[in-house]
C-alpha cells in the first residue's frame, strides 16, 4: 500500500449495546452507534481482527456480595477477616479511599471507617465462578483460567460459529454475564496473552480495551516496568536503579545486554517489552501450588505453638492433594511478622509427595532456619505451608518392598487415611493430633490458596 493510502485505511467499530459492527474511514469519527445511537462504541483499526482475550471479573468477591445484598450497592464493601486479618477484596467505592487487597484490616478500616465488612463465602464465589466459566465455554473450547475470577480465551477461527468477529462475541459474553450472574467483567483484547491481560486493566470496571499489533511498542513504551508480568516490587526497584524505569528503557537496549544483566529474566523482559509473547492459551494449565495459611487473632512467639499449627495446615494441604491425586516436589513455608514483614523459604524434595508428615517435617525444619535468622523478631501473625511444582500422583506397586523409614511412614499415613475414610475424620489420629485438641491456645483463621 502506498504511503499516502495508510491515512485512509479503515477503522473497525463495534457497539457494546446492540452488538452491530462495521468499518469506517480512518478519518471519520464515530461517537455513537449508527444503528442504536448508544455511546458504548469502540473504534480501533484492528478490533475486528484480534482474537486473544483476557476476561477479568470486576472486584469479584465484593461484586457477588453486592449482588446478593442490593442495599449495599452504593456503599463501600470490604471482604475479609476480622481486625487481625487482611482485605480479601474491596469494591471500587472502597478503593477510592485507598483500600486494597492484602491490606491489613485495621489499616483498611482506618482509611474507610464506614465500610461494610463481610466475611468471605467461598462456596458462593465458586458457584458464581462456575457460571462465568460456563458462559466462556459457549464462546470457545480454548479457555485457560488464571484464578477464580479471570481467564484467557482464544477465539481464533470462531467467526463462522458466532457469525461475528471475536470482539462482538466478547461483548455479548459481558452482557450475558451481567444479566445472568449479576456481576460485571472487564475485557482486554489483543494478539497475545501478555497484552490481552495488560489491556483488561486499562478500562475498569465494565471496560473493554484493545491493544493492536501496530501500536504495541508505542503503547508499552511509557508504561512502568512494573506493568510487565513477573516484575514485583523488589525486581522493579532493581531495574529502576539500573536505569530501566519505563518499558521504553528496555526497548532501547539490545537483547544481549538484558540477557547478560539478568539472565533468562532479561530475555523474557526484553521480549515482553517488545510485545512478544508466544505462549498459547492452554486448557490443561495445572495449578502450580497448593497451600494453606492462617492469620492468628494474637501474635505468637512460641515456636512449638507455631509447629502445632503448622501440623494442622500440613494435614489440610495433604488431604486436598490426596483428593486431587496430585503430588508436589517443592515445599514452601511462609511467615509474616507482627510488623507485617513476609518471610518465605522453600526446599525441593528428593521425590514428589503429598504426605502430611513429609510436608510438616520439611516445614518445621525451614521454620527452625527462619527464626534464628531474625533474632529481633519475637512474634508472628501468620504462618503458611504448601506443596509446589505439582504433578499427577504415580502409583508404586512395589513400594512396600525394601521400604525405607520414610516409605514406612507413608504407608502408615495411608493406613490412617483409610481408617478415617471408613470411620470418620476424628476416628483416629497421631499423638500430634491429640496434642492439638488439648493445647490450641490461640484461635486462628485458615485460608486456602
Amino acid at each position: 500500500m502506498p504511503q499516502n493510502e495508510t491515512k485512509t485505511a479503515k477503522n473497525g467499530w463495534i457497539c457494546r449495546h446492540c452488538f452491530q459492527f462495521g468499518a469506517i474511514s480512518g478519518k471519520s469519527s464515530l461517537r455513537r452507534c449508527p444503528d442504536c445511537g448508544d455511546s458504548r462504541v469502540l473504534v480501533h483499526p484492528e478490533i475486528l481482527d484480534l482474537s486473544i482475550a483476557h476476561v477479568d471479573c470486576d472486584a469479584f468477591f465484593a461484586a457477588v456480595e453486592k449482588r446478593d445484598r442490593p442495599e449495599l450497592a452504593e456503599k463501600p464493601v470490604i471482604v475479609g477477616g476480622g481486625r487481625r486479618g487482611v482485605v480479601t477484596a474491596a469494591c471500587y467505592i472502597a478503593r477510592t479511599y485507598g483500600v486494597r487487597s492484602a491490606m491489613p484490616m485495621f489499616k483498611a478500616l482506618k482509611a474507610c471507617p464506614d465500610a461494610v465488612v463481610i466475611a468471605p463465602s467461598r462456596d458462593k464465589y465458586s458457584q458464581a465462578s462456575r457460571l462465568v466459566r460456563e458462559e466462556m465455554a459457549q464462546l470457545t473450547p480454548l479457555v485457560q483460567p488464571l484464578s477464580i475470577d479471570e481467564a484467557f480465551l482464544d477465539l481464533t477461527g470462531t467467526e463462522k460459529l458466532h457469525k461475528a468477529p471475536p470482539a462482538i462475541a466478547l461483548a455479548r459474553l459481558a452482557a450475558r454475564i451481567e444479566a445472568r450472574i449479576g456481576i460485571t467483567v472487564s475485557i482486554g483484547l489483543s494478539h497475545n496473552k501478555f497484552l490481552a491481560k495488560l489491556a483488561s486493566d486499562l478500562d475498569k470496571p465494565r471496560g473493554f480495551a484493545v491493544i493492536g499489533r501496530a501500536e504495541t511498542k508505542s503503547r508499552l513504551a511509557e508504561m512502568s516496568v512494573r506493568a510487565v508480568w513477573g516484575v514485583g516490587p523488589r525486581f522493579g526497584e532493581q531495574l529502576a536503579r539500573d536505569g530501566f524505569a519505563r518499558i521504553a528503557d528496555i526497548q532501547n537496549v539490545d537483547i544481549k545486554e538484558m540477557a547478560s544483566r539478568y539472565g533468562e529474566n532479561g530475555l523474557r523482559l526484553w521480549q515482553l517489552a517488545h510485545g512478544i509473547d508466544a505462549r498459547p492459551v492452554r486448557t490443561d494449565e495445572a495449578a502450580k501450588s497448593l497451600s494453606a495459611e492462617t492469620t492468628f487473632h494474637e501474635d505468637i512467639k512460641d515456636r512449638e505453638e507455631l509447629e502445632q499449627i503448622l501440623w494442622e495446615l500440613s494435614e489440610k494441604v495433604s488431604r486436598r492433594m490426596k483428593l486431587k491425586n496430585i503430588t508436589g516436589r517443592v515445599v514452601t513455608l511462609t511467615l509474616k511478622t507482627a510488623s507485617f514483614k513476609r518471610l518465605s523459604k522453600r526446599l525441593t524434595l528428593p521425590e514428589p509427595s503429598n504426605m502430611a508428615h513429609r510436608l510438616f517435617e520439611t516445614g518445621a525444619a525451614l521454620l527452625r532456619e527462619i527464626i534464628p535468622q531474625n533474632p529481633s523478631v519475637t512474634a508472628y501473625r501468620l504462618i503458611g505451608i504448601g506443596y509446589g511444582d505439582l504433578c499427577e500422583a504415580q502409583s508404586d506397586p512395589q513400594g512396600a518392598l525394601f521400604a525405607s523409614p520414610d516409605d514406612r511412614l507413608d504407608r502408615r499415613e495411608e493406613a490412617l487415611d483409610l481408617l478415617r475414610e471408613k470411620f470418620g475424620p476424628d476416628a483416629i489420629g497421631t499423638g500430634r493430633n491429640f496434642d492439638k485438641k488439648r493445647s490450641r491456645k490461640k484461635a486462628h483463621t485458615p485460608k486456602n490458596r
